[in-house]
């Protein structure tokens, strides 16, 4: 089919709209991050999408279409971490620095990557850059024991434009969900742990269907204002996905709010670096919830490097 085609399928509204199927949606998505779609078909497709909403086989293609456009980099001995950082602070601060740096710590390889649309907040590349982490040029496969932290522009152009165009458009649309799933060491056939938050409980069901129609691994949490750190002051229910399928599922803490840490102005990016590396440095305890969230991360990288190689590209 044609891209008309494919909008007139997903554009009838809410209850007229059809699902694409997985290849499909990847041939969709594969023209408009080839730059074969029109802006007024870009702006249809994100609407359209937006109304809908999107199936587990539609947003599994458009991985796969991202998956198929990214660099080839080198493979890795270990399976990597990835920490997709989109929503920075808004209020509370930033701690995915932090916990990138506790999983090094634990001899982990970790890659960040993400951007904001929105000026008003602070990113976690900030912090980590006021803490001497600068990102990187150029995709690379990180070392065990190693933090990598890339812009979404440098991982895949195309894709930095979909997620910009909310600036223009005024609503999210496929794109700002995509980057929360995906593996950005797809291409090398580097197997993966995506760390993936979801800001409403309905969210959390989609993310699983995701990923198990495309057979992936993920630790979800309903993160703290949309990034995928734990929130120190409760700890959130953790659902952690092997090969498409769920190995742990840990509850979210009930009743009384216990005593909250002190925590830094999530606005002020010197603060939050300071914060975090008091936390590294022990002088102040790490708190419970992203002890946890550490924890289940390891047990998972576990579980993962124990499994046979994949023959091909892993999602």
């Amino acid at each position: 089919m044609h891209i008309q085609q494919y909008l007139k399928e997903i554009g009838r509204g809410k209850d007229g709209a059809r699902a694409l199927s997985r290849a499909q949606a990847c041939e969709l998505l594969g023209w408009i991050l080839d730059g074969q779609a029109l802006p007024l078909q870009v702006g249809a497709f994100c609407l359209a999408m937006r109304i809908k909403g999107e199936t587990a086989q539609e947003m599994a293609g458009f991985m796969d279409a991202v998956h198929a456009r990214l660099p080839l980099t080198a493979s890795a001995a270990t399976p990597v971490i990835i920490l997709p950082s989109y929503n920075g602070a808004r209020r509370l601060p930033v701690l995915t620095p932090l916990l990138a740096l506790l999983l090094v710590r634990q001899g982990l390889p970790v890659l960040l990557h993400g951007c904001t649309t929105e000026s008003t907040r602070i990113t976690a590349a900030q912090v980590l850059e006021h803490m001497g982490y600068p990102a990187a040029l150029a995709v690379q496969t990180p070392q065990p024991g190693q933090l990598l932290h890339l812009h979404t522009r440098t991982l895949l152009p195309s894709l930095a434009d979909l997620l910009d165009a909310r600036a223009a458009i005024g609503l999210r649309n496929p794109a700002h969900s995509l980057v929360k799933h995906l593996n950005p060491l797809a291409a090398s056939g580097t197997q993966s742990l995506v760390v993936g938050c979801y800001t409403h409980p309905e969210y959390r069901l989609s993310m699983e269907q995701t990923h198990a129609e495309a057979g992936s691994h993920a630790l979800l949490l309903r993160g703290m204002e949309g990034e995928p750190v734990a929130d120190p002051r409760r700890q959130p229910a953790l659902c952690g996905i092997i090969k498409g399928r769920r190995v742990l599922d840990l509850q979210a803490e009930t009743g009384a709010v216990p005593v909250t840490p002190e925590l830094p102005n999530g606005l002020d990016v010197a603060a939050t670096a300071t914060w975090t590396r008091e936390v590294l440095q022990g002088q102040r305890p790490v708190p419970a919830p992203i002890a946890t969230q550490v924890q289940a991360i390891c047990d998972l990288h576990r579980q993962l490097a124990a499994l046979p190689a994949p023959q091909g590209a892993q999602a």
